[in-house]
């Protein structure tokens, strides 16, 4: 099973505010078989007492600690939202990257979304890729 793949992928969501968003994106990790149902809850509640804001459009919500037992695999989920929905004090995300990382794994992809995230031009068209394949196709050139 891959980190990304088309079904952790979704284009053009539209959501009512960013606990939503973080579902979303809890969910299709869940869906994939990377997380048990309750890992989408900690990723709620982790987002409840710190922002996974990241800045430049980007979150990164991702479960709390206690939550490690839920997680089966890494994986990572993509929802883009170009309309945008607010994560607090004026910090408008367009890009939401769920991540379930078994063991150490997280740091790894931490640091490696970030990068790519960070590069303005990869940034760009991740928020206007209009398929999921481009999406893919533009974190794992970025993740080699």
């Amino acid at each position: 099973m891959s980190i990304l793949s088309i079904d952790k992928v979704k284009l053009n969501a539209a959501v009512k505010d960013k606990y939503e968003a973080v579902r979303m994106a809890g969910q299709l990790l869940v869906d994939a078989g990377h997380a048990e149902q309750s890992y989408v809850e900690s990723m709620v509640a982790r987002e409840q007492s710190l922002s996974t804001y990241m800045g430049g459009g980007l979150a990164i919500p991702h479960g709390t600690n206690e939550s490690k037992g839920f997680i089966k695999s890494t994986g990572l989920s993509i929802v883009q939202i170009p309309e945008g929905v607010d994560f607090g004090e004026g910090n408008i995300a367009h890009l939401i990257i769920g991540i379930a990382a078994s063991g150490d794994d997280h740091l790894d992809i931490l640091t490696n979304v970030a990068m790519i995230c960070s590069d303005d031009d990869s940034l760009e068209r991740i928020l206007k890729a209009s398929t999921v394949e481009e999406m893919i196709e533009i974190f794992e050139s970025g993740m080699e």
